[in-house]
């Protein structure tokens, strides 16, 4: 995940912007201050198109947000946590922290967010019939009816990971009784429905209408790479399902002293022995857990004056693991906290480590083997 601008929180779910937003942004304004605006409302000053435009465009990304907050506000009465939603240039994202516990769960938590268009382009279509002669508000709730109402249809559309792809997952999970099927079968749906966006996209370009013609290939290819994900996402879990830690973790992990240097650590563990996570002990008790995202934080020249007690996280804030828990659970752990390995323990012993990269060796070697 990029790094996003934090814009703070609401119900508790953090807010980002992430970066890709501002060309979306600046694009958006530019298309409506020198092209929509122009040609429908005439003889503004040049400085209120740009103003409203700019306004316009703001209005519309807050209205994305709404729509991603109706998918979480729903999500968080199932009880399933929501880690984030980021506007970003496809528009936004609420990060659901689980898979929905029931059909009837991912029916309405999928169906909420086109909910809240529909209900934001009735809104502004009753704004636009009082605004009267003032032609800035005028204009600007005549675009956003029809962007919401836009949103709202095109999120329908039956195809993963689209909303309309979700309830349709949903009807099938309903009726077969097995995720697995239902979101396999949702998502090859998508890649189609991805396809035909490329098709249509690329007919325009060659029929003369490059700029429309590009966008709705662009949109086709994101949406063909998240249900693509989607597809390899459920071959993981296929791979991973009923597997237990101890079956994958590594047992060969390094304990180091609180009291070594970071210059020591580089020299012997990292750069001598290929090691990148290391459990920090004190009296041989576990006290922290270092990797070398927390080395590469201090600057090189102070490494051999810090001891790696210093720089180390806590024991206290570590995210741990046991033996006997179910892989797929600790991946979707180490993915929910953003860490890239989670130490294997039971009542404070360490038995080992278990790291996205052993994950991924012992996926490749079931599949090489066929099992």
């Amino acid at each position: 995940m990029r790094q996003t601008i934090p814009l703070g929180r609401v119900l508790g779910i953090p807010i980002g912007l992430d970066y890709s937003w501002f060309l979306i942004f600046a694009l958006l304004t530019w298309t409506l201050a020198v092209g929509y605006y122009p040609a429908e409302f005439r003889h503004w000053p040049v400085a209120q198109y740009w103003i409203v435009g700019a306004l316009t465009a703001v209005i519309m990304f807050a209205s994305v947000l709404l729509h991603e907050l109706g998918h979480s506000v729903v999500a968080l009465r199932y009880k399933i946590p929501v880690r984030n939603i980021t506007l970003f240039i496809f528009g936004g994202v609420a990060q659901i922290g689980a898979e929905p516990p029931s059909a009837s769960a991912e029916f309405w938590i999928a169906l909420a967010g086109p909910a809240v268009s529909f209900g934001l382009a009735v809104l502004f279509r009753l704004l636009q019939s009082v605004s009267g002669a003032f032609a800035p508000l005028l204009a600007l709730a005549t675009y956003l009816a029809y962007i919401n109402g836009t949103l709202a249809l095109f999120n329908l559309i039956p195809g993963f990971p689209l909303d309309g792809g979700r309830v349709f997952r949903a009807i099938v999970w309903g009726v077969t009784h097995n995720l697995r099927r239902a979101t396999l079968l949702a998502a090859n749906v998508g890649r189609v429905v991805a396809f035909l966006f490329i098709i249509a996209g690329v007919w325009q370009i060659l029929s003369g209408d490059f700029g429309n013609g590009l966008w709705i290939t662009f949109i086709g290819w994101f949406l063909e790479n998240a249900a693509s994900a989607q597809v390899h996402e459920q071959a993981a879990h296929d791979l991973l399902a009923d597997r237990k830690v101890a079956e994958v973790m590594n047992r060969s992990y390094a304990d180091i002293p609180s009291d070594a240097t970071l210059q020591y650590l580089v020299d012997e563990h990292i750069l001598g022995a290929g090691r990148r996570c290391f459990m920090v002990t004190h009296d041989g008790e576990p006290v922290g857990l270092l990797t070398v995202h927390n080395i590469k934080e201090v600057p090189q020249a102070e490494w051999p004056v810090t001891s790696v007690a210093q720089v180390m996280i806590p024991m206290s804030q570590v995210k741990r693991v046991q033996p006997d828990a179910e892989l797929w659970t600790a991946l979707e752990e180490m993915d929910r906290d953003g860490v890239n390995q989670l130490p294997v323990m039971v009542e404070g012993c360490c038995y080992g480590m278990l790291s996205r990269e052993d994950v991924i060796s012992y996926m490749r070697t079931r599949r090489e083997l066929g099992i």
